[in-house]
């Protein structure tokens, strides 16, 4: 595996999808502390994670947390671990975790099946802008 930024959290996203970009820049606005970076499923990167974690992206179609040498995460898990990191009212996601994991799935399950048709879909993945071009992989 090539090098990873050890303290940070890794989230790997669908570079195409419009709902999974915007969910990104919110991401991105929220984390005050600086705790996460990006790859595109689609990207080198993005690839090189999937295939280290071995995961089968065409089973698992999935947003996936990956904090390297510790553990990673995917569907409704890794969506509500992300937002335990904000402060305020997010905090109050902590609570959906009590939620069995396979109803918490279901639900993500259901939205990603159905997030090109509501949201949209690109022909390519997000390219950051200058500014926002250090939180993302290369």
């Amino acid at each position: 595996m090539v090098d990873l930024p050890k303290d940070k959290k890794i989230i790997l996203f669908d570079g195409v999808c419009n709902l999974c970009n915007t969910s990104v820049l919110k991401v991105i606005k929220y984390d005050r502390n600086n705790v996460f970076i990006f790859a595109a499923l689609q990207s080198v990167k993005g690839k090189e994670i999937i295939d280290y974690l071995a995961i089968d992206i065409s089973k698992i179609d999935s947003i996936i947390l990956f904090e390297p040498n510790v553990s990673y995460e995917v569907k409704s898990t890794a969506a509500l671990k992300i937002m335990q990191e904000f402060k305020g009212i997010w905090s109050l996601t902590k609570v959906l975790m009590i939620l069995p994991e396979n109803f918490r799935n279901t639900v993500y399950d259901y939205i990603a099946k159905n997030r090109y048709k509501w949201f949209g879909k690109k022909e390519t993945c997000m390219i950051p802008t200058p500014e926002l071009k250090a939180k993302f992989l290369n």
